[in-house]
């Protein structure tokens, strides 16, 4: 480039790229470390352990290498639906390897009662048996119930089609490895020792220092010549020595009557099931009464299509009035740009208006994009100070609390920096755009007169504007015959939506807000003179318009040649009308006297939808769900604005997406609600066991609504695809509880022990209270497994907690009315079958 000269980026979208790449992988290296520590807690076997979280990485690799042959992009979506997947796909390998360390223990207590010892694999084959293939009913049901989102389509399957391709790539990987791998695995793994006991412990040592050291050692020397892996080669190293030392390390197999883990959690639950089983009908309409209890924050949570995605940057896109000059709008851009760079945040501006020499950007001169580039460093960001319960209490004791988990400043949020903010002192700070609430109203850094504001990210007013020509995120369309009449109508609409809460701006585009310079030739004067129509248009287009009289050849290069009066000349009326006209005499004529030259009034640009014309409303909110504010203005509108005969009005938007998707996921998700219920069918022969497997589907959504209100979220699209997974993830947690119920129920059956009541509350509590560690475990690994994402921060983090908050609030929920009402349920159901054997039993005994 010659001096002086540089290019510079205003806008790039990488950055964002690899913002929400780097948000989704923290969070699933986070996910697989969490769920290894959770397995490790409660199994406390280290061999057993890496059997259960083998399943994690290798799905997640065989998810990722489907996702290549596929031609899935790693994306926010994408690397969603595996981490959303992370603390489900390891549940059925950790019941598997648990219930292959129950049935050792039963083995010792056979050998120790004096009964012939059965070779180990045979055990852990009779094991993995016994729960085989209730596991992979279970995920293949997990899979079908994200049927529903594969049925979706427009933007919302764009959107959420790789999350569900993802999510169902890695629940098929650990359903096959599950029954094929773990099995296998467990026979190698589940033991004291690897190296034999006979070869002695300074042989054993000796191998198992060595297998940690030297391949450690290799690997810090190969990672130290490799730039990109440099930093971390003591990483690997350490990881290769710890996973030597947990396969080769001799490690006792603790049984589970003596597990701390099982201890406590019994200690917990034991209470809480004899007070259950003591108010079987009582605890069932407690359970009815919680259920009910969702439609109140069912009815309080908002709605969206989906949650924004905070892009980093902003899109600054005021529209003004159409009737504005070339000389304003620069004047306009110039003020908007330097008012905006006054903002700290605020690293760079780059504004244009009018339209480029394009067809495909229509835009009139009375619009203004400005790409406005943030600084990506947040805590570089102005703070703003924070209020809790505890901000009274003296410092010594508060210190520890805003040290670690609630310090009291943080930096401020995009919104806060659009449409600012209230200290708890009562102070206001300004944002880019005022902000009207009630009688309340906070004046922005951007307020210019005529001006409507919108703010808006750049790439969602991009897909906003090519799906429905909105530029922000309600709009307004009044389509009729008559210009004059839609003009007002739209006038009155955007009077009438800015009464209601939550309006940032609401700007009704002018239909005959256009100016025009209107030259009437006067025929005869023109003869009088000897003059043409076609001479004095000449003349006009020449000194108006500019005329290409030639063309400069340089090389290859060919250039016209423009001429036209200067701008002082032709940038008025009276200027005009003394253009001179050259006649066949010689003479020259003024060119107000060949013809009449006014300005008047004409639309600007004409709108045109369903062959209809229109007029449309631009509207901006904040602070406000946009599913309860389209329900509101369509009442105010309907109510203060009516439409005479032949006119029609209809908003537009985003919500759009939202509507037309509900009611295609509700009839998928009927349908796949029919295919688990089959499949339950199928993998357990009762309708009763599908019927309690059910159960936890409505009880999850206890949790779900509960948390999503507590959360502040609105109902979303993605909210409802969390809702799915978690529609799944309750019907295998579901079978987890009630193969525990039925293989204790069972088990009593065959040894004759259900003689009474007694004995039936002795194989439930079997069933329930005994086998709570495996059900806590499958249920803490995909709790623990889903935290991470409710705690992420940065680009993406928005939308994948969307995604985990039904998951986490409705699992815990589920969890908890598995462990009390399951057992009742069950007790109750057996009792009716068991209730003619015993009245004959006590009969024979009488």
């Amino acid at each position: 480039l010659p001096p002086g000269v540089f290019i510079k980026a205003t806008y790039d979208r990488s950055e964002l790229i690899q913002r929400s790449i780097h948000t989704l992988r923290t969070t699933l290296i986070e996910e697989i470390v969490v769920v290894g520590l959770v397995c490790m807690l409660f199994l406390l076997h280290a061999r057993s352990e890496l059997v259960a979280v083998f399943v994690v990485p290798s799905s997640v690799v065989v998810a990722l290498l489907v996702m290549h042959l596929a031609g899935i992009n790693a994306n926010i979506m994408s690397l969603g639906g595996i981490a959303i997947a992370i603390g489900v796909v390891v549940d059925s390998a950790v019941v598997m390897v648990e219930n292959g360390h129950k049935h050792l223990d039963r083995e010792e207590e056979r050998v120790h009662a004096g009964q012939t010892a059965r070779a180990r694999g045979e055990v852990i084959l009779e094991a993995a048996k016994e729960v085989g293939p209730q596991l992979f009913f279970s995920l293949l049901i997990i899979t079908v119930s994200f049927l529903p989102v594969f049925v979706l389509g427009g933007e919302a399957g764009r959107l959420f089609k790789p999350l569900a391709f993802t999510k169902t790539f890695a629940m098929a990987a650990a359903a096959i490895l599950s029954v094929t791998i773990i099995p296998v695995l467990m026979v190698y793994f589940i033991t004291g020792r690897v190296l034999p006991r006979a070869w002695g412990w300074k042989r054993n040592l000796a191998i198992t220092l060595a297998a940690m050291l030297v391949p450690a050692a290799a690997l810090w020397l190969v990672a130290q010549s490799l730039p990109h892996v440099r930093d971390y080669a003591w990483w690997l190293a350490g990881g290769w020595a710890v996973l030597m030392a947990m396969l080769l390390v001799p490690q006792r197999i603790i049984h589970e009557s003596r597990s701390p883990i099982s201890w406590v959690l019994q200690w917990l639950y034991r209470p809480a099931f004899g007070l259950v089983m003591r108010h079987r009908w009582p605890v069932l309409g407690l359970a009815a009464v919680a259920l009910a209890s969702t439609v109140y924050p069912a009815a309080r949570l908002g709605s969206e299509f989906m949650p924004a995605l905070d892009e980093g940057d902003l899109l600054y896109m005021p529209t003004t009035d159409p009737s504005i000059s070339v000389t304003k709008a620069r004047e306009l851009l110039q003020q908007t740009d330097k008012l905006i760079k006054t903002v700290p945040e605020v690293l760079s501006v780059h504004g244009k208006i009018g339209r480029a020499d394009t067809a495909t950007d229509p835009a009139p001169l009375s619009m203004v994009e400005t790409v406005v580039q943030l600084n990506p460093d947040r805590e570089q960001w102005r703070r703003r100070a924070v209020r809790y319960f505890f901000s009274d209490w003296p410092s010594w004791l508060k210190s520890p609390l805003t040290a670690t988990l609630w310090p009291e400043e943080r930096p401020i949020t995009m919104e806060e920096l659009k449409f600012g903010w209230t200290d708890p002192d009562g102070s206001e700070h300004a944002g880019l755009n005022r902000w009207d609430s009630g009688e309340r109203r906070r004046p922005g850094v951007v307020e210019m007169p005529g001006v409507a504001n919108a703010w808006p990210y750049p790439i969602e007013n991009r897909i906003n504007m090519l799906a429905t020509g909105i530029k922000t995120p309600v709009g307004i369309k009044v389509s009729g015959p008559d210009l004059k009449v839609l003009g007002d109508l739209a006038e009155r609409a955007a009077n009438a939506v800015r009464s209601i809460n939550g309006t940032a701006s609401a700007y009704a585009e002018r239909t005959l807000g256009g100016y025009y310079l209107d030259i009437d030739i006067d025929r005869a004067g023109a003869a009088r003179y000897g003059l043409t129509t076609g001479d004095v248009q000449d003349v006009i287009q020449t000194a108006v318009g500019g005329m290409n009289v030639t063309t400069t050849v340089q090389g290859l290069e060919r250039y016209p040649l423009n001429i036209r009066y200067a701008r002082e000349l032709r940038d008025d009326v009276p200027a005009l009308r003394e253009v001179l006209v050259d006649t066949p005499s010689g003479a020259q004529v003024p060119l107000g006297q060949l013809a009449g030259i006014t300005i008047n009034p004409g639309p600007p640009m004409i709108r045109s939808e369903n062959a209809q014309r229109t007029a449309w409303v631009f509207v901006d909110i904040a602070g406000r769900d946009l599913g309860g504010y389209i329900g509101e203005a369509r009442r105010v509108i309907a109510r203060q604005v009516p439409m005479p005969p032949g006119y029609t009005l209809v908003f537009s938007g985003q919500f759009e997406f939202w509507e037309k998707a509900v009611p295609r996921i509700v009839g998928a998700a009927l349908g796949a609600l029919l295919a688990i219920v089959l499949l339950l069918y199928m993998s357990s022969g009762s309708w009763f066991r599908v019927f309690v497997v059910m159960l936890a589907v409505p009880f999850s959504l206890i949790g779900a609504y509960w948390f999503l209100y507590a959360m502040g979220y609105n109902m979303s699209l993605a909210v409802v695809v969390g809702m799915i997974a978690l529609a799944g993830l309750d019907a295998e947690t579901g079978m987890v509880m009630l193969l525990y119920l039925d293989n204790s129920h069972d088990r009593f059956v065959r040894q004759g022990r259900m003689t009474g009541p007694a004995d039936l509350l002795a194989a439930v509590h079997d069933g329930a209270v005994m086998r709570i560690r495996p059900k806590a475990m499958t249920v803490s690994a995909a709790f623990i497994g889903l935290a991470p994402l409710l705690w992420a921060h940065g680009t993406g983090a928005d939308v994948m907690r969307r995604l985990a908050a039904p998951m986490i609030g409705g699992l815990v929920v589920s969890f908890l009315m598995e462990l009390l009402v399951y057992p009742v349920v069950f007790s109750i159901a057996k009792s009716w079958v068991h209730r003619a054997a015993w009245s004959r039993e006590r009969t024979v005994t009488q």
